[in-house]
C-alpha cells in the first residue's frame, strides 16, 4: 500500500499546535475529543495552489451543506512536509481566516517520531495536498484520498446517523 490507511484504526493525533474555530490557540486535540463523531480531516499546505483552487473551496461547500450536522466533526490540518519557512503557523491562522473556517486547525510539521515531517502525512501516509481523511465513529479509517466528489460526499455525510 503506497499511500493511505483506508480500513486501517486512525492513529492517535501527536499535534502540539492548535487553535479553535475562532483562531485561539488552544490545547492538543485528540480523537478522543470527537468520541462518537464522524470525522472529516482536511490536509493542506499554505502555499499549496491545488489546497486554494480545489480543496479549500470543497471544504467550504461541504462544512455549508452539513452545518446543522451535528455528528460530524471537520478539521483541518496543515502538514508541512516541505517548505517549512513558508508553511508556518501564522500562515496556517491566515488560511483559517481567508476562506472563514469555523472549525479547529492544526500546525503539524512534525517531530523526530515522524522524520521531521507532518505527522499525520507520515502515519496516515498522505501523498501530498490537498488531501481528505475520514474516519468513521469507530476510529478506523474510511476514506484517505486526493480526489474527492463533493457532491457525493455531502450525499455520503447527510446519511451518517
Amino acid at each position: 500500500m503506497k499511500y493511505g490507511i483506508k480500513g486501517h484504526k486512525a492513529e492517535e493525533f501527536k499535534i502540539a499546535k492548535w487553535v479553535d474555530d475562532q483562531g485561539r490557540e488552544i490545547t492538543p486535540l485528540h480523537l478522543t475529543d470527537f468520541e462518537g463523531k464522524f470525522k472529516v480531516l482536511y490536509c493542506f499546505q499554505s502555499w499549496c495552489p491545488g489546497c486554494h483552487s480545489r480543496g479549500l473551496p470543497a471544504l467550504q461547500q461541504i462544512i455549508k451543506a452539513l452545518k446543522d450536522k451535528e455528528d460530524v466533526a471537520f478539521i483541518a490540518m496543515q502538514t508541512v512536509f516541505e517548505g517549512f519557512e513558508a508553511n508556518t503557523y501564522e500562515k496556517m491562522l491566515e488560511v483559517q481566516q481567508q476562506y472563514n473556517l469555523e472549525i479547529p486547525f492544526a500546525h503539524d510539521p512534525g517531530d523526530s517520531t515522524s522524520n521531521n515531517r507532518s505527522y499525520i502525512m507520515y502515519h496516515y501516509r498522505t501523498g501530498g495536498t490537498p488531501w481528505f481523511i475520514f474516519i468513521d465513529k469507530t476510529n478506523t479509517v474510511v476514506f484517505n484520498d486526493f480526489h474527492l466528489d463533493v457532491e457525493k460526499t455531502i450525499e455520503f455525510l447527510n446519511k451518517i446517523e
